[in-house]
């Protein structure tokens, strides 16, 4: 395995196994359906939420690295995957704010670095693992991340068209929809996403040290026959 892909792939399995732990810890005193992840960062073990989401944005950034050193991901990928960790880092340092007392810095901070998350990791996914690029490198690994990628794509536009709607209607966009579930079904597509490229980039750890050519080879094993002759 390639040493970032694998550490990549550890921090964001330890992030998400605490993540989870508090969705289902708290599910006797919030309703998921309604209730976003992120109201798991307040109260006093906001910083276990804060911890979880922080070892994601890392692992997600070991696996930007790798698949960037490994050529797998080429620009737009690169900063589009980026782009999403730094996301994640500002929801982990900003907590969630209640808006119904009015705004607050750190409560734009953090909608501000969901909405970039979000956005940039479908981004990612299809441009780094889309089928159309020819390349011997493709494994089924890159077909499940780019369908997952497409999905979070569909994700964001059926939460955008829903959200557009139920403003035209007056009503706000957080309750024109069960917000709770939606954002756990757009965040298990992403999560699923970003590991299918992790073992991606951990399963091409030999792309980095490319073997002699046979051409090269052969050329020198009759070279070497014709010298002795």
């Amino acid at each position: 395995m390639h040493q970032p892909a694998r550490w990549g792939l550890g921090a964001a399995g330890a992030g998400i196994a605490v993540i989870l732990g508090l969705d289902l810890a708290g599910l006797g005193e919030t309703n998921p359906l309604r209730r976003t992840i992120s109201e798991h960062g307040l109260g006093p073990s906001g910083w276990i939420f804060g911890l979880g989401v922080g070892l994601l944005a890392a692992g997600s950034a070991a696996i930007a690295v790798s698949l960037a050193r490994k050529r797998l991901a080429g620009v737009v990928g690169t900063v589009a995957l980026l782009g999403w960790s730094a996301g994640l880092f500002l929801t982990a340092w900003f907590e969630k704010h209640d808006w119904s007392v009015g705004p607050s810095t750190s409560g734009s901070i953090h909608r501000a670095g969901s909405l970039i998350a979000f956005l940039c990791l479908p981004l990612a996914a299809v441009v780094i693992a889309r089928p159309w690029r020819r390349r011997p490198e493709r494994s089924r690994a890159t077909l499940v991340a780019f369908g997952l990628g497409v999905c979070s794509v569909l994700w964001v536009v059926g939460i955008g068209t829903v959200a557009l709607i139920g403003a035209r209607n007056g009503m706000p966009w957080y309750r024109v929809m069960p917000l709770g579930l939606v954002e756990r079904g757009l965040a298990i597509t992403e999560v699923a996403a970003l590991l299918a490229l992790g073992v991606w980039a951990a399963a091409k750890a030999g792309a980095l040290e490319p073997g002699p050519e046979p051409a090269q080879e052969a050329g020198g094993r009759s070279s070497a026959t014709r010298s002795s002759t």
